[in-house]
C-alpha cells in the first residue's frame, strides 16, 4: 500500500512541476513533441532500425 501511495504522490508532483513549466513557458508544443519523438525513438529503436520514421506531424 505504501509503495502505491508513494508512487502516487510522485505522479501529482510531476503533474504539477510539467503545468508550471508550462504555464511559466519552459516548455512548448515543439519542445513536447521533440521529446515524444526521441522516447519513441528510444522504446522503439528496432522499428528505426528497419527505417520506419518515427517523426511526428511530418
Amino acid at each position: 500500500m505504501r509503495y502505491r501511495i508513494g508512487s502516487f504522490v510522485l505522479l501529482v508532483y510531476i503533474l504539477i512541476g510539467i503545468y508550471v513549466a508550462w504555464d511559466r513557458g519552459y516548455l512548448s508544443p515543439g519542445i513536447l513533441r521533440s521529446i515524444a519523438e526521441a522516447l519513441l525513438a528510444i522504446f522503439l529503436w528496432f522499428l528505426v532500425l528497419l527505417g520506419v520514421d518515427l517523426h511526428l506531424g511530418k
